[in-house]
Parts: structure tokens; C-alpha cells; sequence
């Protein structure tokens, strides 16, 4: 049906509606890598158009982890693959945020992403990839000279403090495994990872966090 509308004249490929929605967009969205290859094709059809929230295609092909639509756009040199959304993801961002390690690893391997950028609120992919326990992709960034896996977000609050909060033990033992990570560092109200932890009940972190030689058990912040 695609092949049939392209071939008729009178047909704007590349015409958007709602949102600023183009055919592509909805098409990388979706993962429908056949109908994104015959878009693709075409001279008339713009690979890097921005939506109404300033998304790319390859941002939403990375968010819902279709690699195949993603090796395509990223074989196209009039596409940004770093290119932030109206609130400071990009397309790496939204992968790792959502736990898609093949789509941060195919990403990684191109030299125009930048896998530390922080989005409006100061966070990077590692913080919100630790932030959701996604251990496979955190793996992945650790790897990296280029990020930061103690960075703070616009609230002072560091990846091993959202991992502690939200309980993600397995993550919490692979930052607790770098030497360039504070494991007591608090956020601006001044609680810290192992506060959050015991309020919230995650004893399995809190056991994990108490032997580390540079915890203070005994400030649990506000």
C-alpha cells in the first residue's frame, strides 16, 4: 500500500499532521523498518524533521528500541543522532532510560553521540538507565572514558543515589565497584543514597552500602 501511494502523484510524502507528524516519524516510532527504508528512499522525504516536542525519528525509533530503524538513520548523513528533544533527551538518552542495551550499543559506536549529555534536568543516560535498574546498559556506559557515573542531576542527585531510592541492588554493586563514585555524596536537601534506602526500606542496599568504609550510617539527612 506504501509502495502504491508513493507512486502516485499528488502524494506528499513527507507531509506532516498532528504534532508535526510526518509518515517517517510515525514509521520509525512504530519500528516498521520496511516502510522507514521505502520513506527513506525518496529525495522528497526529510530523515532529521522535528515534531512538536522537537523529537527526531532516530530519537523515537531509540526510545522504542527499534535497531532496526535506528542502523538505518544512522547510515545517513543528513541525520543527527544526537540530537535533543525539546527537554534535553537524546536519542542515547531515551534508549538508555528505557533499558534498550542493543540501540545504546549500536549509539555508542558512532563518533557523533555524546553518551554523557545531560538533558534539561542535568541527568545523563547512566543516571536515568540506573535510575530505572536497567544493569545491562549501565554495564555498557561504565565502559566508557567519556561518562561521568557520579554525576549529579539539577538536584544534587548522583546515579547511585537514585539507585539506592528506587531499591536496584545489582546496579548498586556495580557503582559501588568504581572508584570514581561517592557512595555517601548527599543531594541539595542533604540526605544521601543510604538515607533514601532506609526510609524507603531496601535492606539488601542499605546492607551493601553500610560496608563501605566511606558511609556514614549515621547521617541519614533530613
Amino acid at each position: 500500500m506504501v509502495k502504491f501511494l508513493l507512486g502516485r502523484e499528488g502524494v506528499d510524502p513527507d507531509r506532516s499532521g498532528w504534532d508535526n507528524r510526518t509518515p517517517l516519524s510515525w514509521a520509525a516510532e512504530n519500528g516498521h523498518e520496511g516502510v522507514a527504508k521505502l520513506l527513506l528512499g525518496r529525495e522528497d522525504v526529510n530523515p532529521d524533521e522535528l515534531d512538536g516536542y522537537g523529537q527526531t525519528q532516530i530519537l523515537l525509533a531509540a526510545g522504542n528500541g527499534h535497531e532496526g530503524v535506528v542502523k538505518l538513520l544512522l547510515g545517513r548523513d543528513d541525520v543527527n543522532p544526537d540530537r535533543p528533544d525539546s527537554y534535553g533527551q537524546t536519542p542515547i538518552l531515551r534508549a538508555a532510560k528505557n533499558g534498550h542495551e542493543g540501540v545504546v550499543k549500536l549509539l555508542l559506536g558512532h563518533g557523533r553521540v555524546n553518551p554523557d549529555k545531560l538533558d534539561s534536568y542535568g541527568q545523563t543516560p547512566i543516571l536515568w538507565a540506573a535510575q530505572n535498574g536497567h544493569e545491562a546498559v549501565v554495564k555498557l556506559l561504565l565502559g566508557r572514558d567519556d561518562v561521568n557515573p557520579d554525576r549529579p542531576d539539577s538536584y544534587g542527585q548522583t546515579p547511585i543515589l537514585w539507585v539506592a531510592r528506587n531499591g536496584h541492588e545489582a546496579v548498586v554493586k556495580l557503582l559501588l565497584g568504581r572508584e570514581d563514585v561517592t557512595p555517601d555524596r548527599p543531594d541539595r536537601r542533604g540526605n544521601t543514597p543510604i538515607f533514601y534506602a532506609t526510609v524507603l526500606g531496601h535492606e539488601a542496599v542499605v546492607k551493601l552500602l553500610k560496608e563501605q568504609k566511606d558511609i556514614n550510617a549515621d547521617k541519614l539527612g533530613l
